[in-house]
């Protein structure tokens, strides 16, 4: 049975664009290679972290949506601490309600995005 995660990781802020998009397609695939399926992904971009991480005041945010067996969840954790481009990571499993808001958020994205593009 496929369980409903949802991935957070911050990025260091010294990778160039295609270096973000590799780490980013590193995972994706990771997922996708143990039976794993990405529902979505967003770049949250460049933010101000809380406190200073490893000297770095900023990082690059990214939520990866995605559903997969919870027999990955733990290698899947590992390459996050193996990877030294990666400050900090959370993954949840994702319960009805998480899930009932994360659709709400997508289609508020969407909107929001139309709107956007037709002003």
């Amino acid at each position: 049975m496929l369980n409903k995660y949802e991935t957070v990781f911050i990025l260091t802020p010294v990778l160039s664009d295609d270096q973000a998009k590799e780490a980013v397609k590193k995972y994706q695939d990771f997922v996708k290679s143990n039976g794993g399926k990405v529902s979505q992904n967003e770049n949250w971009g460049l933010k101000k972290l809380a406190y200073p991480i490893q000297k770095k005041s900023t990082g690059f945010y990214y939520l990866m949506e995605f559903e997969a067996p919870g027999a990955i969840i733990n290698p899947f954790e590992v390459e996050f601490k193996r990877d030294e481009r990666v400050l900090r990571f959370l993954t949840t499993r994702m319960d009805r309600h998480h899930v009932d808001y994360a659709e709400k958020r997508k289609v508020k994205i969407k909107s929001n995005s139309k709107s956007s593009t037709e002003a």
